[in-house]
């Protein structure tokens, strides 16, 4: 399948610097869509504007909503929303949906906008990265938008980054959230977890261990250093067991004879006439006694 690029003038819609806290007016130049030689500020009655089908934020803050209506209230929209038309008088949003809805809270029946052609494929675009840029989504909605960038336009996850500006591990280890159980995600996007935790969750490969330690993070209200250790306490205990249950007498009596002449651990591990054995120091005083020993 050929990979579709976004749009040559996206570079000119993501800031450099972002401030999280406030509105940023976003550059719309001449060729970032089929348009128009000036922009023209219109009054949109709101009832006329319609939700764009690929808007990747479904939640919002209801504080920082009423925020940002009483600041309209007081100094009015300085940056106008961007729709484009469809059918009859009614048009769809491509950018601008907190202060849509911000606008409503205070029962605004207009609202200024900018009108402009655009493709689905623009819509999509300038949905997905202007909420992205403003950092406005949550880790599980940025997981979908990431994921939506790629199967919409075919794109890898280092064709992602250069898009967005990340490292291609950020952008896998924010998608991968979308592996936990759908609880937690909830958890996430209700900001009872962090992004931390939940990255902490994902060591655990079960789905029943993941959400145990889910309900133990919010019972326990644990920070996320102290839900990383509970991974890695569950994760020895898991593999001492297994070990326990699967190990050799002969192999057991071996290793613990070795490890008391060498003063450190030693792991053996044989498959039928083959195998391997390892032995782990942790300075180098240890190491070269270790070296002196096999001499």
């Amino acid at each position: 399948m050929k990979k579709t690029s976004l749009g040559t003038g996206l570079s000119s819609l993501i800031p450099n610097k972002l401030n999280k806290n406030k509105e940023i007016n976003i550059p719309l130049q001449k060729n970032n869509f089929a348009s128009s030689d000036s922009d023209e500020v219109m009054k949109i009655p709101i009832g006329n504007i319609v939700p764009n089908p690929n808007q990747p934020r479904y939640y919002f803050d209801g504080d920082n909503l009423k925020e940002l209506s009483e600041s309209i209230k007081e100094h009015g929209i300085i940056q106008p929303v961007l729709v484009t038309k469809v059918n009859g008088d009614k048009y769809e949003l491509i950018a601008g949906e907190r202060r849509l809805q911000a606008s409503k809270l205070i029962g605004l029946e207009k609202i200024p906008a900018i009108v402009r052609l655009a493709t689905s494929q623009q819509k999509l675009e300038l949905a997905i990265v202007e909420n992205i840029q403003r950092h406005n989504l949550n880790a599980v909605e940025e997981a979908k938008a990431y994921q939506k960038l790629g199967k919409e336009f075919n794109l890898t996850q280092e064709e992602i980054a250069k898009k967005t500006g990340k490292s291609r591990s950020a952008i896998a280890n924010i998608i991968r959230l979308l592996d936990l159980p759908v609880e937690i995600q909830r958890g996430i996007i209700e900001r009872k977890i962090t992004e931390g935790h939940a990255r902490a969750i994902l060591g655990l490969a079960n789905s029943e261990k993941q959400r145990a330690l889910y309900e133990l993070i919010l019972k326990n209200n644990l920070t996320v250093r102290a839900a990383e250790n509970k991974v890695k306490e569950i994760t020895v205990h898991s593999h001492k067991r297994k070990v326990l249950k699967q190990a050799d007498p002969y192999i057991q009596d071996l290793e613990d004879s070795i490890q008391q002449k060498l003063g450190t651990r030693i792991k053996i591990k044989k498959h039928g006439v083959s195998g391997k054995i390892t032995i782990d120091f942790f300075s180098e005083e240890e190491f070269s006694k270790i070296v002196k020993l096999l001499k």
